[in-house]
C-alpha cells in the first residue's frame, strides 16, 4: 500500500514539474543563427503558450513572421516560419535559461542556441 501511495505521489510531482516547465517557454528569446552559406544572423522570438499550443512571431533581418503549426509536447517543442514563401520548420527543446533549437533549411537542419531575454 504505501509503496502504491509513494509511486501516485511520485508520478504527480512529475506531471507538475513537466507543467511548470512547459509554462516556462513563454516570452522572448534571442540568439544567432548561422545560415548555410556562413551568415550571422540575430534572431528573437516571442513564444506564446496556450496548452500544447505554440504562437507567437520569429524577427529578424527579414521582418517579423508569424510562428505556424506550433506544438509542445513535454520539453519539446516545433513550429514552422515562413520567409518569402518558404516554410521553414523549427524543432527544440527548452530548458530553463535556454532553448536549442534545429532549423531545416532545405533539408539541411542548423543549430542555435536561444537565451531567455530579461525583461524589464
Amino acid at each position: 500500500m504505501k509503496r502504491k501511495l509513494f509511486n501516485l505521489i511520485a508520478l504527480a510531482c512529475c506531471f507538475i514539474f513537466v507543467m511548470a516547465v512547459t509554462a516556462d517557454l513563454s516570452g522572448k528569446w534571442a540568439g544567432i543563427i548561422k545560415t548555410p552559406d556562413g551568415n550571422d544572423l540575430p534572431v528573437a522570438y516571442n513564444f506564446k503558450l496556450d496548452g500544447e499550443k505554440l504562437t507567437g512571431t520569429c524577427e529578424g533581418s527579414f521582418g517579423q513572421m508569424t510562428i505556424d503549426s506550433g506544438k509542445v509536447t513535454g520539453d519539446a517543442f516545433k513550429f514552422q516560419v515562413t520567409v518569402d514563401g518558404n516554410a521553414y520548420a523549427h524543432t527544440g527543446r527548452f530548458y530553463a535559461d535556454s532553448c536549442g533549437l534545429d532549423i531545416d533549411f532545405g533539408g539541411r537542419k542548423i543549430h542555435t542556441t536561444l537565451k531567455r531575454v530579461a525583461s524589464k
